[in-house]
């Protein structure tokens, strides 16, 4: 496992929250949620190579920060297809045995995803509509 300082070492995305940065970050199998993002197991696949530089799934909006998929410290490879569509579904991501992926945002930090087949979604909110959360 990472810790935040050596995720933001990699990766270069600062986190803007206090935490003890020398923590290891948990590697989880199971949902996740990230801010407006939700990564939940899926029978899914993902072909298309994450770079050393990332893969944004979330794009910050009107001044917001990017949620992205990013490699462990290793580089071992990892896979995440981006649907270009407004759809909930946001993103296939395949981690192979033997790898980590981990989801960064500079509000949130990082969360670290274990092997296995993941569906990246957008939450969705029902105030006076059904709409994509803001985060």
């Amino acid at each position: 496992m990472a810790t935040i300082m050596e995720m933001i070492g990699a990766t270069g995305v600062t986190v803007d929250t206090e935490q003890d940065f020398g923590l290891e970050i948990p590697v989880l199998d199971e949902m996740q949620r990230q801010g407006d993002v939700l990564v939940m197991p899926g029978n899914v696949t993902a072909t298309t190579p994450v770079p050393p530089t990332g893969t944004p799934v979330v794009r910050g909006e009107n001044g917001g920060n990017t949620h992205a998929i990013f490699l462990n410290l290793d580089r071992a490879p990892v896979f995440c297809d981006v649907v270009t569509t407004r759809a909930l579904r946001i993103a296939t991501l395949y981690v192979p045995e033997g790898s980590t992926a981990y989801l960064g945002h500079p509000q949130h930090g990082y969360q670290g995803i274990a092997p296995g087949r993941y569906e990246i979604r957008r939450q969705r909110e029902r105030a006076d509509e059904i709409r994509i959360v803001a985060d």
